[in-house]
């Protein structure tokens, strides 16, 4: 078995993958607050309840893009599983190659997206992570890694308009039942969600363009991330949705780091 790790800048996702499957897995809070031994601890406990013996993980496989708690996770996996983790990086040989000016600047999420997406769909494709931030990763007919977009996340934007606005109050984020608000809330949904998804399907647009110019097709689209599926069955587009697109992403690369090392 594996255990497959993704630390985000707000959510921790670990999965267990026996062979290539995904048997297992459980969102945590990512907190800089946490020690080895309460990570550890927080481990122990879901794989028992799963009904994993420690002993039964043989490898650890990280994607982190919050240096202080790789560290952390890589000792609790020394210390308590008592393997060396692979940590995801642009160093490893990961099949592909990243045409970014410093491939050590993309996320270890960003290439683990990029190749999960490949295996699974082939390219061109565009992947689309709906995380803290919103990025888009856009991946060549031959699996290269072509580079991408940055922007906010939809709940970053949420909570930045109630931090800057001293009369918007925080709202919960579900679509409204139409675009024009007859109150503060409603306006505020419909400003976020809807504008969320012409901001991706504009984006969108412009990307499938430059592909065709450069790849002869738009490419395929995936959505990703924990606003993904939300985001995706309220829009036109061909959105394939892929929940654990990452955690399958992390397991590619340990397969791949495991068999060249």
């Amino acid at each position: 078995m594996l255990l497959a790790i993704d630390i985000g800048n707000t959510h921790t996702v670990l999965g267990v993958f026996q062979q290539s499957t995904l048997k297992f897995d459980w969102r945590v809070t990512s907190s800089l607050q946490h020690t080895e031994d309460e990570v550890g601890a927080q481990v122990k406990l879901f794989l028992t309840d799963a009904g994993i013996n420690l002993k039964d993980i043989q490898g650890i496989c990280i994607s982190s893009v919050v240096p202080d708690l790789t560290d952390v996770f890589a000792s609790m996996a020394r210390k308590y599983i008592h393997r060396e983790p692979v940590i995801v990086s642009s160093s490893l040989n990961l099949g592909i190659q990243i045409r970014y000016s410093d491939p050590r600047a993309v996320g270890a999420d960003r290439l683990c997206n990029a190749i999960a997406g490949f295996a699974k769909y082939g390219g061109p494709l565009i992947v689309i992570d709906f995380g803290t931030a919103t990025t888009y990763d856009v991946v060549a007919t031959n699996g290269d890694y072509l580079g991408g977009v940055i922007a906010p996340g939809i709940e970053t934007s949420a909570v930045d308009l109630h931090r800057r606005a001293a009369k918007l109050p925080k709202v919960e984020l579900h679509f409204p039942s139409t675009i024009i608000g007859t109150d503060t809330a409603s306006s505020m949904q419909a400003g976020i969600l809807y504008g969320a998804v012409d901001s991706m399907e504009g984006m969108v647009s412009r990307l499938q363009a430059e592909l065709l110019k450069r790849e002869g097709s738009e490419g395929k689209l995936i959505a990703t991330g924990g606003f993904s599926k939300f985001i995706s069955e309220h829009s036109a587009l061909p959105i394939r949705w892929e929940p654990s697109l990452v955690l399958e992403g992390v397991r590619l690369v340990y397969d791949r780091a495991r068999h060249t090392a």
